[in-house]
């Protein structure tokens, strides 16, 4: 497992393998699934945070049963485009993942994409759409994977980074 640009990923995976995105938070981490084509992402499901061990384990199972080779990680920059503590979380996040590569069963890799703006832009959607306060809280987080993993997506059909 290594950390890459979000470009090289396409051409590391495996026919049909796909990529899952994550948003970190520090109670949750939200969790998005692309297609086979590497072409939609989808809203999956969300990891409540105890330990890094048993996030990190069902993070894996859910890498193992999905077919997945490669895993984008949103990365929270400032506003300037400057690195944060959150940043600094994230990066140590992957870091550490590089560790267990073990429970992945094959060894996927790691790319991360600017969230800036994603829980915003999805939080102003889902407002939009008339959700219930409740019903955004439930699902905020794997809405914004999914809109993390979306960008990485359609960058990398353009060959953005």
């Amino acid at each position: 497992m290594a950390i890459r640009n979000p470009a090289e990923l396409r051409v590391l995976l495996r026919p049909g393998q796909r990529l899952i995105g994550l948003d970190l938070g520090t109670k949750t981490i939200g969790m998005a699934l692309s297609d086979p084509g590497l072409m939609v992402a989808s809203p999956i499901g969300t990891i409540r945070r105890t330990k890094f061990g048993a996030d990190v384990a069902e993070l894996a199972k859910t890498v193992r049963e999905r077919g997945v080779g490669a895993l984008v990680l949103g990365l929270p920059l400032a506003l300037d485009g400057a690195e944060s503590p959150a940043t600094q979380r994230v990066r140590e996040f992957a870091r550490l993942l590089l560790t267990r590569a073990d429970l992945f069963g094959t060894e996927p890799e790691i790319g991360f994409w600017d969230e800036r703006f994603s829980t915003s832009a999805v939080e102003r959607f889902m407002i939009e759409a008339d959700m219930t306060r409740k019903r955004r809280s439930e699902v905020i987080d794997k809405m914004a994977a999914a809109y993390i993993l979306q960008g990485a997506l359609d960058g990398m059909g353009r060959g953005a980074d």
